[in-house]
């Protein structure tokens, strides 16, 4: 698992300050390999969501306290909250409407699944299987599922539309960056997150980016809070500029989100 969603009571709260360095050429970090030969897939996140390519098991302890059962119902919960972003967020239909002009369209019952993941992450976005998904267990609201279902869709827009080396710290950085901008962070969001104070409201939006871009890479690789803050520096400027295909940094209780859907229309952006 390449990308993801973090709870916000999970987030790191203060991001390491870098001294500037000459830019270097990142090199992705090599997975580590078991005695068996095969590679660690904790290094690229797939420990994270254990349904991934592997069927999840059935213990007695499940069949007598009716987990399973439970774990379905929040499952279906969880379909039909994606259902009906599809058919009324304006972001999540925005975004959609950019995949499919980019020669991507999304097949919901291929391209979006509702699984149990690991209790410290709410999405991601799988590129080997070219799919977004939703953590059952851990987003419960329509609204959390509405911010986490187009986090992932930016992640799925930028590997349709760019060559991206999902292993490579800068790329992995930019598409955080990108998503952390466009989706999540406002004034009043950090304000409560602890990102930001009046006394630094000039940058509240940019720290508010790289915290989340930050907690985001630590979570899914093996690396360190150092490599991770040198790549988000390395690529920030041009990223965080970057705004396809919403055209603005949305802001809280705000009518952006609606005037993003229908400036669409004039790029071809049609779900």
């Amino acid at each position: 698992m390449t990308f993801i969603d973090i709870p916000e009571a999970l987030r790191p709260k203060n991001p390491p300050k870098t001294e500037s360095k000459p830019s270097q050429p990142s090199e992705p970090p090599k997975p580590s390999e078991n005695t068996s030969g095969k590679t660690d897939e904790s290094q690229w996140g797939y420990d994270l969501y254990p349904e991934r390519r592997r069927g999840a098991s059935r213990s007695l302890t499940d069949v007598l306290t009716m987990t399973k059962g439970r774990e379905e119902l929040r499952k279906m919960d969880c379909e039909r909250g994606v259902y009906r972003c599809i058919k009324e967020s304006p972001l999540v239909r925005l975004m959609l409407g950019a995949l499919k002009s980019s020669g991507c369209a999304i097949d919901i019952r291929r391209h979006i699944s509702c699984e149990k993941c690991a209790p410290n992450v709410s999405g991601g976005f799988d590129p080997i299987l070219n799919q977004v998904v939703i953590c059952h267990n851990n987003t419960f609201k329509e609204s959390a599922i509405q911010g986490v279902l187009t986090h992932e869709l930016i992640h799925m827009f930028d590997y349709c539309r760019n060559n991206l080396d999902f292993k490579n710290l800068d790329h992995l950085a930019c598409t955080e960056i990108r998503a952390a901008n466009l989706v999540h962070c406002s004034f009043v969001s950090a304000w409560l997150n602890g990102d930001t104070s009046i006394f630094k409201f000039r940058d509240t939006h940019q720290y508010c980016v790289r915290n989340k871009a930050l907690s985001s890479m630590l979570a899914v690789r093996d690396v360190t809070r150092e490599q991770a803050m040198e790549a988000i520096e390395r690529v920030f400027s041009k990223c965080y500029n970057d705004l396809e295909p919403l055209g603005r940094r949305l802001r809280r209780n705000s009518l952006d989100m609606h005037r993003a859907f229908q400036d669409g229309y004039y790029y071809g952006y049609e779900d």
